[in-house]
C-alpha cells in the first residue's frame, strides 16, 4: 500500500513528506511505548501512536519506520514537525482512535509486524 492510499483511509492530515505518497508500506504496526517499538517494528512499516514527543521520530528513525500517524486528534509541537522533516519521516494526523485507525489499515489489507491477517 502506497502512503497516499493509507492517507485516504486514515482520512489523515500530512504535515511532513508531502514528496514521499508514492512510497511503499509493507506493514504495520501501534504503540504508545516506544521500547515496544524497537522491539517490533520492521523496516518500511508505518508507526500509528499516540505518541506526539520527539521520542516518536527518534524511534521511528532508528526503526526505520516509513511514517509515523498520529491518532485521536493529537497535534505534535512545532519540534517534533521539524524533526519529521529534519530526518526525512512523513507525519500524518488522524482524528480516529489508535484502535479504528489499527482496523481500518487491517480490513484494508495491511499486515502486522508478525506478518498475521
Amino acid at each position: 500500500m502506497k502512503i497516499s492510499e493509507l492517507q485516504d483511509i486514515l482520512k489523515a492530515r500530512i504535515l511532513v513528506g508531502e514528496d514521499q505518497m508514492d512510497r511503499v508500506i509493507m506493514g504495520g504496526g501501534a504503540a504508545d511505548l516506544m521500547d515496544d517499538v524497537l522491539a517490533a517494528a520492521a523496516k518500511d512499516c508505518v508507526l500509528l501512536t499516540g505518541v506526539t514527543t520527539p521520542q516518536v521520530i527518534q524511534t521511528a528513525r532508528i526503526a526505520q519506520v516509513c511514517a509515523v500517524v498520529i491518532v485521536r486528534k493529537k497535534k505534535p509541537a512545532q519540534e517534533v514537525i521539524d524533526l519529521a522533516r529534519t530526518y526525512n519521516i512523513p507525519l500524518m494526523l488522524t482524528d480516529y482512535s489508535l484502535f479504528v485507525a489499527c482496523g481500518r489499515l487491517y480490513i484494508n489489507g495491511i499486515r502486522g509486524l508478525d506478518g498475521s491477517w
